[in-house]
């Protein structure tokens, strides 16, 4: 291949849903919501809905039950990683083999594809038609001369297209839109973002990122500010991900009221994110638990410790987080995060959440 380096974020297509109309075609056109075991009477929270289900207002991260009452004749199944990955993985190697192609995956419906063309709509559409050939799934493609603006032009190609956007356009595209709009600022952000006067993309792109730093410090300031622009990193790294940590939590069906049952939950969330990270090699270096309370109200807390391998110690510091916990609140999920020390030749800012691109 060769002409003009682009780079192109391939995103599939209500991927979860997809994949389960491919095992159940009958289920094609209606409303699906995957979440939890399937059962709305449990708690537990949406973690896709196909396009029919979404058009009622259905979400990620929404309880089931409240998905249910949405859509009454929605088709709720229960979570399957197992096929979910096997999925994914078909089309990372099918991305893989695309011509003059290097890929950085995101997840497990998401990369993004390096490549040196001409026509980059055409590498595009051959893309999609590649992995629709390998798995009768659709995904749709934003092209792009950065990591952020490709990234953002995939909305704009949903469902199943292509979207360009580059320095040309990008303030014609993007200016007028709300800071909220841009990959990495969520609404918190750009509440803080419009105390400072600061409410569409075009504003956060004319600012000076210095004016930023006292709000958001030294490192997020600037980098907000070239979020703004779309500018960032080019090149995709195709060096193989690492996880910075491990995490597991547990929505419980009835809400723990004693301090007996937060120390055994806690216990046992720590023996699981702990088996996890035995198996990684690496040292914990930090810890978060984040704790849900009735009837939806969540809140984190988080400690940088010593590198340790020391389960007693790790499982020390854990119950030291769970100190904060509210007295007699009652508490509906847990969490526990552990963070590692990082490889030396670790991809570096790998998630626009924490900067680096």
């Amino acid at each position: 291949m060769s002409g003009i380096r682009w780079v192109l974020h391939v995103d599939l297509d209500q991927f979860i849903a997809a994949v389960e109309v491919l095992r159940r075609p009958e289920l094609a056109g209606k409303p699906i919501i995957v979440g939890g075991r399937g059962d709305p009477t449990e708690r537990a929270v949406v973690s896709t809905a196909s396009y029919e289900a979404r058009a009622f207002g259905v979400g990620s991260g929404m309880p089931l039950r409240i998905a249910a009452r949405k859509v009454p004749d929605a088709v709720i199944l229960p979570v399957d990683q197992e096929a979910y990955l096997a999925a994914s993985e078909t089309v990372m190697a099918t991305l893989r083999a695309q011509p003059g192609a290097t890929v950085q995956v995101l997840g497990w419906d998401e990369a993004f594809v390096g490549t040196e063309t001409e026509n980059p709509e055409a590498y595009a559409r051959q893309v999609q038609a590649a992995v629709l050939e390998r798995t009768q799934l659709h995904c749709s493609v934003g092209i792009g001369d950065t990591l952020v603006r490709a990234k953002v032009a995939t909305g704009f190609g949903k469902p199943a297209g292509v979207f360009r956007l580059t320095a040309a356009n990008w303030l014609d595209v993007m200016g007028s839109r709300p800071t909220k709009d841009l990959w990495g600022v969520g609404t918190k952000v750009s509440g803080r973002l419009a105390k400072l006067g600061i409410n569409t993309v075009a504003e956060l792109a004319a600012s000076d990122p210095q004016d930023l730093v006292p709000e958001f410090g030294p490192r997020m300031g600037p980098w907000y500010a070239e979020l703004g622009r779309g500018d960032g990193a080019s090149v995709v790294d195709d060096t193989p991900w690492v996880a910075r940590g491990h995490s597991r939590e547990t929505t419980f069906q009835r809400d723990l009221t004693e301090p007996a049952q937060v120390d055994d939950a806690v216990r046992e969330l720590t023996a699981h994110v702990l088996e996890d990270v035995v198996a990684e090699g690496r040292p914990v270096i930090g810890l978060t638990l984040k704790v849900r309370y009735a009837p939806f109200f969540t809140k984190t807390h988080a400690r940088k410790i010593p590198e340790t391998f020391d389960r007693n110690e790790i499982l020390a510091r854990a119950l030291d987080l769970a100190a904060a916990i509210e007295a007699g609140r009652p508490i509906r999920l847990l969490g526990l995060r552990a963070e590692m020390a990082m490889p030396d030749d670790a991809r570096k800012g790998h998630t626009p959440t924490r900067g680096g691109w």
